[in-house]
């Protein structure tokens, strides 16, 4: 694997039942950097994104094939084990999806799972994970009430909060804004910049203006095709396919 390399995909093939989903992706996902994911609906971006962390598994009849290299091993093995998996790369979903807990006990979920029971080490690891997804100075009063009870921007930090508590190398967030009013959204995406300095992300989302404010490197899919790959400012200023064109530019989507 290259240096400055995260995730490695080679000739992953996904189908559903007999029906090729993806065909053939080589990718490359840089280390501490938002690579973005797009392309029209039911093109294989969101596909791709659940095979980074095998969320695939849970959908009967889906088959992966070739290979997706974390730290040099192939996370598509059936030897990999996906539980280990999801504590590297965590992932937060399109509608925000807290537990119906409490602020704290939806931070601490996590890690209580994997054996954490210090409620000394428990508090720092909720505080700390709040202050990464900037939730902390408006919830730390409130850390008992329902998580229910946070708006929708709120609780999608909180849903990044609970991912980022288990300690992850690795974000997959899949159209994380998409549910949120613009001032939230904006939140959601002045906080992806700040994490990719520490985590690596990878993001699908239909907003083009989204993908090229915060990404760095973008991947354009078409019909389980990935059409093509580069740097974010190469894709949507200097395109090679004219497909890529096209869409970057609204032709179709």
């Amino acid at each position: 694997m290259s240096e400055g390399v995260k995730l490695d995909a080679r000739s992953v093939r996904v189908y559903y039942d007999d029906k090729l989903a993806l065909r053939d992706v080589t990718l490359q996902v840089p280390e501490q950097r938002i690579t973005a994911l797009i392309g029209p609906s039911g093109c294989g971006k969101s596909t791709l994104l659940r095979c980074y962390n095998r969320m695939n598994d849970t959908i009967p009849g889906c088959r992966m094939e070739g290979e997706i290299l974390l730290h040099e091993r192939n996370v598509l093995a059936l030897s990999y084990d996906v539980v280990s998996l999801r504590r590297h790369i965590g992932m937060v979903f399109q509608k925000p999806n807290p537990f119906p807990k409490s602020i704290y006990d939806n931070v601490a979920y996590g890690p209580r799972i994997a054996g954490a029971r210090d409620k000394a080490s428990l508090d720092e690891i909720v505080e700390s994970a709040l202050r990464s997804a900037y939730l902390w100075a408006e919830v730390k009063d409130q850390l008992h009430q329902s998580a229910m009870s946070l708006s929708g921007g709120q609780q999608q930090r909180l849903c990044i909060a609970r991912t980022l508590a288990v300690g992850p190398e690795v974000l997959l967030m899949d159209e994380p804004t998409s549910a949120l009013d613009p001032i939230a959204t904006e939140a959601i995406e002045n906080l992806m910049v700040e994490l990719a300095e520490r985590y690596t992300i990878v993001v699908v989302t239909h907003n083009m203006q989204q993908a090229h404010r915060i990404s760095h490197k973008t991947a354009f899919f078409y019909l389980g095709d990935l059409v093509e790959s580069g740097p974010t400012a190469r894709i949507f200023g200097e395109p090679q396919h004219p497909r890529t064109k096209r869409y970057v530019e609204g032709a179709f989507g």
